[in-house]
């Protein structure tokens, strides 16, 4: 007669997809970064290995910088502002280097306030974007970040910047828009509307 062990079989591990590897250039020096390592944080998507790093350059060189990386990742997103920057050489290396641009106009600041409101009001600069979204959180300070502020807000984010969704390759000509739902929604584990 068999013995128990000799009647069981070995259960295999479940088949788990290679987590996507997720470069995040950003082309700014401290409130990007602060976010997506602080979304990084919240997530913890099994299924996305993220990587943020910061290049304050200009776009080319963001861009650039983010080309030479391709061999290491599966996706590379370079986050950037509009500044005054001309965006078009940039588009262009982005495209032959198959790197995804996660584009605001005129800046950072209005992604952060579509977490609070729609806004299709035209904001002149930063400064602009900030006062809008100094209305909902005061304290806000562009040089410390917290991530905490922003927690519960995202879908609502991407749902807003998507109505607002503008052709590829033309965030830069359109104020405001920003494209940065694109790489939010990837990072998301699961997303409504998806």
């Amino acid at each position: 007669m068999p013995t128990r062990r000799e009647n069981t079989r070995r259960r295999r591990a479940p088949f788990r997809e290679p987590a996507t590897l997720i470069l995040v250039v950003c082309g700014g020096e401290v409130t990007e970064p602060a976010y997506f390592h602080g979304l990084r944080r919240e997530l913890r998507n099994p299924a996305i290995k993220s990587t943020v790093t910061v290049r304050a350059e200009d776009p080319k060189r963001v861009v650039a910088f983010a080309g030479r990386q391709r061999g290491d990742y599966d996706r590379i997103w370079c986050v950037l502002d509009v500044d005054q920057f001309d965006y078009s050489e940039a588009i262009r290396m982005a495209r032959m280097s198959e790197v995804d641009l996660a584009v605001s106009n005129p800046c950072f600041e209005y992604w952060l306030l579509l977490h609070f409101e729609n806004c299709d009001a035209t904001l002149v600069d930063f400064r602009d974007a900030e006062r809008r979204l100094k209305k909902h959180l005061p304290a806000y300070d562009k040089s410390t970040l917290r991530y905490s502020d922003y927690i519960g807000r995202v879908a609502d984010a991407v749902r807003r910047a998507k109505s607002r969704s503008v052709d590829e390759g033309t965030e830069h000509r359109t104020n405001p828009s920003t494209s940065v739902w694109k790489l939010v929604e990837l990072m998301l584990p699961e997303f409504p509307d998806r």
